[in-house]
């Protein structure tokens, strides 16, 4: 990796990157950067991570990125209290049997196992940002909290940071070579660049309110909800369970743009209002505390400026309704994390860091769109989208979430006209769309093929018939100084992958006999061969300085390191 040593009087760093933030997103990124041996300093301004429940949804691609990051047990281990909680009831009052559930279960009758080895969480954010702090150390994250970033200067080498601990007062010149902004919907680093919004902007404004009440849990039951919409009209809102015991979230619609002020959220208003929403008048209730949220819908025009690069809130805002924003930005990580590592280590070229853009924003926009059709569906509290919109229910939830694709950007074969989001999900191995999952047996373990990807890029190619990938890709990957694995599937005596229960993975991946598949270290296809070529090692070797903005140089010269 590309190292600078610090100075012995600890005054000033050099650092590859430089982390603004240390939420979900700045984390994530700090987990992913660690997994792939980048060293970084992360500062956030904050004394530690986040004290209040909220951004609970984990959907199915985090997760994935969480499993392969090997996180995921850590995580269902902090979830455990909700564990059972799932689906959407919308009422007029808790008290009674009226109202319908929007959805019951996430996943009735476990049809997503086709798709993913593993499936959503629901993990406050309080509960979730502690296990990827703890992870991100572990692999030797630079983790700084209540040190705030003062200013930056953004140059064509790298960008210089002065950096303040709240504790001492000191100050701290970090000098890095890319600096990622996960500072949030008012990030100071996104102002300073100068980097504008596309999208309607605000949406609603909501006041969270924590607070106990014991006999609440006698009222909801066995009614183990994810969240209920409570609509009646002088009262309505949104209820989450925090423990389903005594614990719980309370969102009540905000108008500052009708003149309220958040000093009229009193402790007594709150518990009045909770009170009638949930139909019980004598309801005990305690505030514990309280922090507004501004639902909007804007993304950045641009999630890069030399070596700055945006993530998260700082690049996208969206509607609550179904988590989005956090798992768009947990997945924004994600991506830019393995080609900054790429660039970083050399065995990729400087262009390739453009496709973060090119791949990222896209997604946001079609997301932050569907996020809030979601929410008019849902009638969530504080919400009056304009007439004509929303426009029935927003089916294919899982599209959104895991379908997905990148029809440009650093991929070879896709088809630029490909709707981001697809109406249908379809997961066939397409360049720009997440690689199936298959589970196979590998040197006596089963895994799914999702494992295999997270530090190199992987070819998979066919066991059974012979066509010459596995080994132009065993060549190339020392000519190119490139990290690619190789792997022959099927069911013969070279094979390395033998498909579960005799799945044809060739069609799965939408290949015949002789074809190829690579995936890139997000498992994402970046391309796949439908067959055999006449010179495997020659069109594998466009492929990957296509894909990785390699010089096209001599045969054998590959990246500088």
């Amino acid at each position: 990796m590309n190292t600078r040593a610090e100075r012995a009087d600890g005054t000033d760093q050099r650092v590859p990157v430089l982390i603004v933030g240390g939420s979900l997103v700045g984390l994530s990124t700090s987990l992913f950067l660690g997994r792939l041996g980048v060293r970084h300093t992360l500062v956030e301004r904050h004394a530690g991570t986040s004290i209040h429940p909220r951004g609970r949804g984990n959907n199915v691609r985090t997760m994935e990125l969480y499993r392969v990051a090997g996180v995921e047990p850590a995580i269902h281990a902090a979830a455990v209290t909700l564990a059972d909680n799932h689906g959407i009831l919308q009422t007029p009052a808790l008290v009674g049997e009226a109202g319908e559930w929007l959805f019951k279960e996430i996943d009735p009758g476990g049809g997503l196992a086709r798709f993913s080895p593993t499936s959503w969480c629901l993990c406050s954010q309080n509960d979730l940002e502690p296990v990827l702090l703890d992870h991100a150390a572990e692999l030797g994250g630079d983790l700084r909290y209540h040190t705030e970033l003062m200013s930056f200067d953004a140059d064509s080498a790298g960008v210089t940071a002065v950096v303040k601990s709240r504790r001492t007062g000191e100050h701290t010149t970090i000098r890095a070579d890319y600096l990622v902004a996960a500072d949030g919907p008012r990030s100071p680093v996104r102002e300073q660049l100068g980097i504008g919004h596309s999208g309607p902007g605000d949406l609603f404004h909501n006041v969270s309110v924590t607070f106990r009440s014991r006999r609440l849990a006698e009222v909801v039951g066995d009614r183990r909800f994810i969240v209920c919409y409570l609509t009646r009209p002088d009262a309505d809102g949104a209820l989450l369970p925090v423990d389903n015991r005594e614990n719980w979230v309370f969102h009540a619609p905000w108008h500052p743009e009708h003149g309220e002020t958040l000093e009229e959220f009193t402790d007594e208003r709150c518990a009045d209002h909770i009170r009638r929403a949930v139909g019980d008048p004598d309801l005990d209730v305690e505030i514990t505390g309280r922090a507004p949220w501004h639902a909007a819908q804007r993304v950045a025009r641009s999630y890069r400026t030399g070596r700055v690069f945006l993530a998260g809130d700082s690049a996208h805002e969206m509607s609550p309704t179904g988590a989005f924003g956090s798992n768009t930005g947990i997945q924004d990580a994600h991506n830019l994390a393995w080609k900054l590592a790429a660039v970083l280590d050399g065995w990729a070229g400087e262009g390739l860091l453009d496709s973060y853009d090119a791949e990222r924003r896209p997604v946001a926009e079609a997301t932050s769109a569907r996020a809030a059709a979601r929410s008019a569906e849902h009638s969530h509290p504080g919400f009056a989208p304009p007439p004509g919109t929303g426009g029935g229910p927003q089916r294919g939830l899982l599209n959104v979430a895991l379908g997905y694709r990148y029809p440009r950007g650093a991929v070879v074969g896709a088809d630029p006209a490909t709707p981001v989001v697809p109406e249908r999900l379809e997961l066939t191995g397409e360049p720009g769309s997440r690689a199936p999952h298959l589970w196979m047996a590998h040197r006596g373990r089963r895994i799914s093929t999702l494992d295999l990807y997270e530090r190199s890029l992987v070819l998979l190619s066919d066991a059974d018939v012979p066509n010459g990938w596995h080994e132009a890709a065993l060549r190339l990957a020392g000519r190119l100084s490139v990290p690619l694995a190789s792997y022959q599937v099927g069911t013969g005596p070279d094979a390395e992958l033998v498909p579960e229960d005799g799945a044809g993975w060739t069609e799965r991946h939408g290949t015949a006999a002789g074809g190829a598949v690579l995936v890139r270290p997000d498992g994402f296809v970046a391309w796949r061969s439908a067959g055999p070529a006449a010179d495997a090692e020659a069109a594998l070797r466009e492929v990957l300085t296509t894909l990785l903005a390699l010089p096209r140089s001599g045969p054998d010269v590959g990246p500088a390191r």
